[in-house]
């Protein structure tokens, strides 16, 4: 199937997230549409990994204008092109160098039991949102490009940013309505 086929939600309401980069890794992948498969666009310049599998959502549009980004907590890393079922906890807002606002969400899989009681971002350990903080906060430096952490909202709020991520995929257009 191809991943442009795949909806945003599963038949019963979770995220799907097209995952492009595994737990660990100090490589950024990312899935080229016209190729159809995922490559390697660069490892990162800081001595840092990515703190979570990341991902996206397809079937979406961020304020970005991309699919919208997504990172799922697991104990053990995936692999990219690996699709994931989440259960969305919560959405972190950070700000690019150039003033771009991005939403990623947060989420666990459905069917990984040690993860069954987290419901909302709140239930997350705070040492962790602050690792994942940190990650944004530096990975870019070395590339001479700074990106702020605005803060974390939680269950609600994602839910409502991706519906209108995923209707903004279905308009084509521009989001009417700004998330922060």
């Amino acid at each position: 199937m191809d991943i442009r086929e795949v909806p945003a939600r599963s038949s019963e309401g979770n995220v799907n997230v097209f995952v492009e980069i595994p737990k660990g890794s100090r490589n950024k992948y990312e899935y080229d549409e016209d190729l159809g498969m995922v490559t390697l666009d660069r490892a990162l310049y800081s001595a840092v990994h990515y703190p979570t599998d990341y991902g996206f959502v397809p079937g979406t549009r961020g304020t970005d204008g991309e699919p919208l980004d997504a990172m799922v907590m697991v104990d053990e890393s995936t692999f990219p092109g690996c699709l994931v079922e989440a259960r969305i906890l919560g959405v972190l807002a950070v700000r690019s160098s150039s003033g771009r606002l991005e939403q990623k969400l947060l989420g666990v899989p459905v069917r990984e039991p040690r993860f069954a009681e987290y419901g909302d971002v709140s239930d997350v350990p705070g040492h962790l949102l602050k690792e994942i903080e940190h990650f944004f906060e530096v990975f870019k430096d070395l590339e001479g490009s700074d990106v702020g952490v605005v803060g974390w909202e939680g269950a609600r709020k994602a839910q409502g940013l991706l519906d209108e991520a995923v209707r903004k995929a279905k308009r084509g257009g521009e989001s009417t309505t700004p998330v922060s």
